[in-house]
């Protein structure tokens, strides 16, 4: 009998803004057409998406920017994938990275979204579960453009924070060293 593998990957480590989204997947069929999210079109991750969704068990974990800047990253990251680990049985957790946050069981392998079909999948449902939470977000607060940069850190982005300061979807602790903005109560 082969060995049971959970993926795991995240979405919004690096953002500015908004949740960061951790999903865990094991695959119950083979699916085509798997790769890192960051190289599939809008478009084809939607399409995958559902896929995956039907044909795997899987979790998703979001930690909101709040619990993040009390936190800090690293340990709401592993936070995640303990609660993945409860929901997911598994021989082995193969994470997306260089870390395996200390965690029993994980293996961290650079790149493994590329190549790990259930690290892909993993991607894939935290990327498009989190774009999906930018949407929404772009509608409460439409002069961020969230929908555009989903909160990553882009040179509109900046501007747009320089201009209004921050929401109270931003990341407090995550400081932009090149701005000096005030925190407003948006």
């Amino acid at each position: 009998m082969s060995e049971k593998i959970c993926g795991i990957d995240e979405a919004g480590r690096g953002a500015l803004a908004g949740p960061l989204a951790v999903a865990g997947v094991i695959l119950h069929k083979d699916i085509k057409g798997l790769d890192d999210s960051k190289k599939l079109s809008p478009k084809k991750r939607e399409e995958l998406f559902e896929i995956i969704k039907e044909n795997s068990s899987y979790k998703i974990v979001f930690t909101d920017n709040e619990t993040i800047d009390k936190i800090g990253l690293s340990e709401a990251i592993k936070r995640s994938i303990k609660k993945i680990q409860k929901v997911l049985k598994a021989d082995l957790y193969i994470m997306d990275g260089k870390t395996s946050f200390g965690l029993e069981n994980v293996k961290a392998v650079v790149k493994a979204d590329s190549f790990i079909k259930e690290v892909s999948a993993a991607s894939i449902l935290a990327k498009v579960s989190r774009d999906k939470v930018m949407d929404g977000l772009d509608k409460e607060y439409p002069f961020y453009n969230f929908k555009n940069h989903k909160g990553y850190g882009t040179q509109e982005h900046i501007e747009v924070i320089k201009k209004y300061g921050m929401s109270r979807v931003h990341r407090k602790s995550f400081k932009i060293k090149s701005l000096k903005y005030p925190s407003l109560p948006l």
